[in-house]
C-alpha cells in the first residue's frame, strides 16, 4: 500500500478508517519519546524521522542527498509496521526488544530485520515502542550506523 503524501498528517487522513487511529498514535508515541534532534518528515513514502542533513551533512549512503533514516511508520497491505534501523544496526537493541515484547503482546513477533509487523492493530505494544524510541539519541544513531552500516556500502 503506497501513500502518496507530502507531510505525515497528509499521509494519516489517506489512510483507511481502520487504520488511521493506530497509526496516529503510534507516530505521537515515536514523536513524544525520540530524544531531541530527530526530524519528522516523508521519507520512503512513509512518514518518517531522520537526521536532518543540518545535523549529519553526509545523509544516507543508498543517497546522500536523503537525510539518514532511523524509523519509519507505514501503513502496508496486511498490516501497520514499524522500522527501526537501530534494531537493524544493533544486536544488543535486537536482543533487548525480543525479549521484552512477549511480556507486551501475547501474539508471537512478526519482524524482519528492521521491520516490526502489527496485523492486529489493537496488540501495537505503545508502551514497549515508547521505550524503544527513548534507547538511541542521534548521535548515538550516527556513531552506530557509521560503524555498523556505513562502511559496509
Amino acid at each position: 500500500m503506497t501513500i502518496e503524501a507530502k507531510t505525515p498528517d497528509e499521509y494519516i487522513s489517506k489512510l483507511p478508517e481502520d487504520r488511521k487511529d493506530a497509526v496516529s498514535k503510534l507516530r505521537e508515541t515515536v514523536r513524544t519519546n525520540l530524544p531531541k534532534g530527530y526530524q519528522e518528515c516523508i521519507s520512503y513514502k512513509m512518514i518518517g524521522f531522520v537526521i536532518p542533513h543540518s545535523k549529519y551533512p553526509d545523509g544516507y549512503h543508498c543517497d546522500p542527498k536523503l537525510p539518514l533514516p532511523f524509523i519509519n511508520i507505514a501503513s502496508q497491505k496486511n498490516y501497520v509496521a514499524l522500522y527501526h534501523s537501530g534494531i537493524y544496526a544493533s544486536k544488543e537493541l535486537l536482543d533487548w526488544f525480543v525479549g521484552e515484547y512477549s511480556k507486551h503482546v501475547k501474539t508471537k513477533l512478526d519482524m524482519g530485520k528492521s521491520c516490526i509487523r502489527f496485523k492486529k492493530v489493537d496488540q501495537i505494544p505503545y508502551e514497549l515502542v515508547a521505550e524503544l524510541c527513548q534507547k538511541m539519541t542521534p548521535d548515538q544513531w550516527i556513531q552506530l550506523y557509521e560503524k555498523n552500516i556505513k562502511k559496509q556500502s
